[in-house]
């Protein structure tokens, strides 16, 4: 890991191949990003109306403020713009949609001075994407949604990328997380959910920030080791991020170095193909397969609403809004 790219016109297989490698990748703001991030703007001022939503965690206590994300992220991630704006995105950066799948897009919050760190606005502690079983061609995609800086951004840890580090991934199953995913906006203080972590000491020095403008894009492996920085910044930041794997690097299994990921299960079965949204074919996906799919009662993968269901889920929040907005009692915090 030696280079950061910045707005590279190579093709997606020179890209992919790049960030295998460790290198990271950042792009200016495209039309479809932009778009992307106004939406996901327009939902959260919705949702946190009349307030800032960058400095709304100073006006009501944290129960009310993950109410809030507990509704607007699920809505956020099911909104069927949501999707239309990924397939925009590959599209205007040269993605081939027949070959590059996708997981649904996550909004993310990190708020200031430890208002909210845990559960539906968890404070990342240094991690690869690979321990909590994501293969080693996965490419990890995020965009600040409104513009962030150094003290609230997220953090690269580039001594680790060709150094392997104890850790506890061994202890993580994928489909069995699945059976916890609905319990996430419940914890507000401790969060006994088992997330792989480092069990060595952690240098966090050299990091490296990237600080891009809202709707910019920054990409980087699944095996990068990354967290979240501590944020003092006043503001609360948002973000998106989504994954996406190709075809011929999943058929090869083709991608970075697999230095310290002993967790097991596998996300093949969420990805959605940029074209038509099907599901990567099951012979390829067994290819992935440890034995733990037959284990009984497990959630082989993330499984969203159906659309019948969406739509009253829909209802639901807009009366909730509705309502919210006109009996929100502000608390007593200083005014930002």
């Amino acid at each position: 890991m030696n280079t950061i790219y910045f707005d590279p016109n190579f093709s997606d297989d020179i890209r992919r191949e790049l960030l295998y490698q460790g290198q990271l990748i950042v792009y200016s703001p495209r039309k479809s990003s932009t778009e992307f991030c106004a939406f996901a703007r327009s939902l959260i001022e919705e949702a946190f109306s009349p307030l800032n939503p960058e400095s709304a965690q100073y006006h009501m206590p944290v129960e009310q403020y993950a109410g809030i994300l507990n509704k607007l992220k699920p809505y956020f991630i099911h909104h069927p713009q949501s999707k239309k704006y990924l397939q925009a995105i590959f599209q205007e950066l040269e993605c081939d949609l027949s070959k590059t799948y996708t997981d649904v897009p996550k909004m993310r919050s990190s708020t200031s001075d430890n208002y909210l760190t845990t559960g539906i606005a968890y404070a990342w502690h240094p991690h690869r994407d690979t321990w909590y079983s994501a293969p080693s061609c996965q490419i990890n995609w995020w965009l600040p949604i409104y513009p962030i800086e150094s003290d609230n951004a997220m953090a690269f840890h580039p001594h680790y990328w060709n150094q392997a580090i104890q850790n506890d991934s061994s202890t993580y199953n994928y489909y069995e997380h699945n059976l916890r995913r609905h319990t996430t906006g419940q914890h507000l203080k401790d969060d006994p959910r088992p997330l792989p972590k480092p069990v060595e000491p952690i240098e966090m020095d050299p990091q490296i920030r990237l600080i891009c403008n809202a709707g910019g894009i920054i990409m980087f492996s699944a095996a990068q080791l990354h967290s979240s920085v501590p944020n003092i910044s006043g503001k609360t930041r948002f973000s998106i991020d989504f994954r996406t794997v190709h075809l011929d690097d999943v058929v090869h299994k083709h991608g970075a170095k697999n230095l310290d990921a002993k967790c097991t299960g596998t996300t093949m079965r969420d990805y959605l193909r940029g074209s038509d949204l099907s599901h990567i074919p099951d012979d390829i996906v067994a290819l992935y397969d440890d034995g733990t799919e037959k284990n009984e009662g497990v959630q082989l993968e993330y499984t969203p609403p159906t659309p019948a269901v969406l739509a009253k889920k829909k209802l639901a929040y807009l009366e909730e809004l509705s309502t919210l907005h006109s009996h929100r009692v502000l608390g007593s915090g200083m005014p930002r």
